[in-house]
């Protein structure tokens, strides 16, 4: 059995229940060297750095082994969930984790109700279409960042203000709500959230 398991943004305390137990009867566990080290006390398991190249997961044996892949946050919201359902023929089980995207929302006590949600890793978004909604909740990577999307705004002249959850539920956690000419050019791990201006 292969499983992808969400462990939320970063603190271990907001794993479920039904990961914990997934992880506890594992034989291997992929993730990330800082996925790795989250979970490193739940789980006797072999732990192994996910591949760079993700085809290498194919010629891992899983017949009679329970697998786990982890994913940061939820396997299916932009997450490695996706990749694995594509890929794999065999019987897959996904255990759904909280996204940063959750955690961001309730952080500023701002429901998600009506929000466009998208993901700038690997791809440049359509600014136009994305920055026509009222609320927009982003996940980031390092191309297409905070300070890339300001710009983007600022450009079209448009009234809005970002929110940037850096380093959720760690204990770097920081949450800034900026005017797109306040936001700076570098930030941590984050996921970004534009709202128009009232």
């Amino acid at each position: 059995m292969i499983s992808v398991v969400g462990i939320g943004p970063g603190d271990a305390n907001f794993l479920t229940t039904e990961a914990t137990g997934v992880l506890k009867i594992a034989d291997t566990v992929f993730g990330s060297e800082r996925q790795l080290q989250e979970i490193s006390n739940i789980t006797t398991a072999t732990k192994q750095l996910l591949p760079k190249k993700l085809a290498e997961l194919k010629t891992v044996p899983h017949e009679g082994k329970e697998i786990v892949i982890l994913a940061s946050g939820d396997p299916l919201l932009y997450g490695i969930g996706n990749w694995v359902l594509r890929h794999f023929t065999s019987e897959v089980r996904i255990v759904p984790g909280i996204s940063s995207i959750q955690m961001m929302f309730h952080k500023m006590k701002l429901p998600m109700n009506d929000c466009f949600i998208t993901s700038s890793h690997g791809k440049t978004p359509d600014f136009d279409f994305l920055l026509q909604h009222s609320k927009v909740a982003m996940v980031t990577d390092s191309l297409i960042g905070p300070y890339e999307i300001a710009q983007e705004i600022l450009k079209r002249g448009l009234q809005k203000i970002i929110y940037i959850g850096e380093n959720l539920s760690t204990t770097e956690e920081q949450i800034h709500q900026l005017a797109p000419n306040k936001v700076a050019k570098k930030y941590d791990m984050n996921v970004v959230v534009i709202v128009d201006e009232r």
